[in-house]
């Protein structure tokens, strides 16, 4: 079976680019903002309408078995939400059975269970997460710090529910992953090599 390491992080945390270096590192296969790609393929969705599908709070839209159950409901939005996710859990399944690979959110730690994953959760604190906003090229990279961390609070929040609602797991809590990675005032690079020792034969 292939080795999948799946990352869950908050935003600012540095998640991502820890992803990226732990797969360029191990010489495995890194899947982010792939997944979105492979999904609107596959839907015939815009890439930016299926990342405001998954952006989106689930429990608007939908009653709490809905989730689980894909339980038929006659509104537009609820099927996107629906077709998104099968779709997801599709891309997941094909990525993993395809190489060793790093997967950065989509929820891959609960859907890819039974391929056994490590799973490790990224996170950090407040000020920290907002100097690598700071230091990142992005269209809130201007915001004052009040509402760029407002912005980053609503971000978690919504990850928090997407993750929550679909594997009915708490997003971040540590019995859901195998390690926890604080990421406060460290650069991320000098974090790598310690971590890739657990996935060297």
């Amino acid at each position: 079976m292939n080795k999948i390491i799946t990352i869950g992080r908050e935003f600012g945390s540095g998640g991502r680019e820890l992803g990226r270096r732990l797969a360029e590192y191990l010489g495995f296969e890194y899947y982010d903002r792939e997944i979105i790609t492979e999904i609107a393929k596959r839907s015939e969705m815009s890439e930016k309408y299926v990342q405001q599908v998954i952006d989106s709070d689930p429990h608007s839209l939908f009653p709490i078995t809905i989730g689980h159950t894909f339980a038929y409901i006659n509104n537009y939005a609820i099927d996107h939400q629906q077709e998104v996710y099968r779709h997801n859990r599709d891309v997941l399944k094909s990525m993993a059975e395809k190489s060793n690979c790093v997967i950065v959110g989509s929820c891959a730690d609960y859907i890819l269970k039974d391929y056994n994953p490590y799973k490790i959760f990224v996170y950090a604190e407040g000020d920290s997460k907002l100097a690598r906003c700071r230091a990142r090229e992005t269209e809130q990279e201007h915001l004052s710090d009040k509402k760029l961390k407002k912005y980053i609070k609503n971000v978690d929040k919504n990850r928090a529910r997407f993750y929550e609602f679909y594997t009915g797991n708490v997003w971040g809590d540590k019995v859901n992953y195998d390690i926890m990675v604080n990421t406060s005032n460290v650069e991320i690079k000098k974090l790598i090599p310690m971590l890739a020792k657990m996935f060297k034969d």
